[in-house]
């Protein structure tokens, strides 16, 4: 077992993180899914082990915030209990799989992930944000999301594997899918990926079994706020819940479970169409066009505070808008339509562009913001 780490790639349950606002902890709900008794234990956990707020990343996994040194190890022992954390630190660290949300049982994705968990063992040693994207569905609904390693829908209609970064892959026979996936993640590793740190970034001719010109089918529909077909989707805003509010939702109504998707929205199961306070129920709320990290104080790189700043803008910003409290860009590591970067303080402004990216204008305060874009 290790103790906090100040920084690191990526944090799990076993390797707390040190934040402005105490330890981080992450766990990875199998399938992207917790049972009732897993969400309503999560929530205890959160509220008497930390500042009971839960975080959904952009990989659909729950973030802890505000965990004490001293109760980060009784957290870890919940989080086993409630099997929302592997007893091997290996394994738990391997499994880094993302999962189209809208699946069903016994269905391609929910059979191929299923056989991925029992065969992590067979995994290299991997640099610590690579992952998997199982895309399975009748489109795909996870283009736009970061993997390294992917089993995607073909627009042929069958299974293709295809390396991150590259536009097309080949075709998988059915039940061969994580033998792939395992040979890929061994291919990556012999031929020096892991100075590359990503797939996307290796430039090493891929293997020519890995080599075909099958493009993935047309992107689906990402799930939005309001009635869906399993219950009642609710957006977070910037990915955040309180613990009370999340539990409360669950003891006032029939659902069984709740999935996580990646765009920071709960699916919750067999609820009803109600609205919760604190939730976006709205699938065209201005908020979830808007990417924001904690920022100061929570987290101790950021120089500037993000989310009051972002609430104020997400209605007078056209397209994508991300606020980074530095140039990490932890919330949204793609390009955004606007930008704005945390440096020293103040702010640069970016267009299309990833934080940190060439700035039209810099050394912004929030009041030169809110003019810029006409809200004062």
């Amino acid at each position: 077992m290790t103790g906090p780490m100040v920084r690191g790639w990526c944090p799990d349950a076993w390797h707390p993180m040190i934040a402005g606002d105490g330890l981080l902890m992450r766990a990875k709900p199998r399938l992207g899914r917790l049972t009732r008794a897993q969400v309503l234990g999560l929530c205890d956990a959160a509220i008497a082990h930390g500042n009971a707020l839960i975080d959904i990343t952009a990989r659909a996994n729950l973030q802890l915030r505000g965990v004490r040194d001293t109760g980060w190890q009784a957290l870890l022992d919940r989080l086993l209990t409630l099997d929302l954390v592997d007893g091997d630190p290996v394994i738990e660290q391997r499994r880094n799989i993302l999962i189209a949300p809208d699946w069903r049982a016994d269905d391609d994705s929910h059979r191929i992930v299923g056989e991925l968990l029992t065969r992590l063992n067979e995994l290299p040693d991997l640099p610590g944000k690579m992952g998997f994207v199982i895309d399975a569905g009748r489109g795909c609904a996870l283009q736009g999301e970061v993997g390294d390693f992917r089993i995607e829908r073909g627009g042929n209609g069958g299974l293709i594997l295809r390396a991150d970064g590259r536009p097309a892959g080949v075709a998988v026979a059915a039940g061969k899918e994580v033998d792939a996936l395992i040979a890929l993640a061994h291919w990556f590793v012999a031929s020096g990926g892991g100075d590359a740190g990503r797939m996307a970034r290796h430039t090493a001719a891929l293997p020519e079994w890995t080599c075909g010109d099958l493009l993935p089918a047309p992107s689906a529909a990402r799930i939005a706020p309001g009635p869906h077909e399993l219950g009642m989707a609710h957006g977070l805003p910037f990915g955040r819940v309180e613990a009370r509010v999340l539990a409360g939702m669950m003891e006032a109504s029939s659902a069984r479970a709740v999935r996580i998707a990646p765009w920071r929205v709960l699916v919750v199961e067999g609820a009803p169409a109600v609205q919760v306070d604190g939730l976006i129920d709205d699938p065209a709320d201005p908020l979830l066009h808007v990417d924001a990290c904690p920022g100061v104080p929570c987290c101790p790189q950021a120089t500037v505070e993000t989310r009051d700043l972002a609430r104020r803008l997400a209605p007078h910003v056209a397209g994508r808008l991300h606020v980074s409290g530095c140039a990490k860009g932890c919330a949204r590591p793609r390009s955004a339509d606007v930008t704005l970067t945390g440096r020293d303080g103040l702010f640069d402004l970016s267009l299309n562009a990833r934080a940190g990216g060439p700035a039209v204008r810099s050394a912004l305060g929030p009041a030169d913001l809110l003019a810029q874009f006409g809200t004062v």
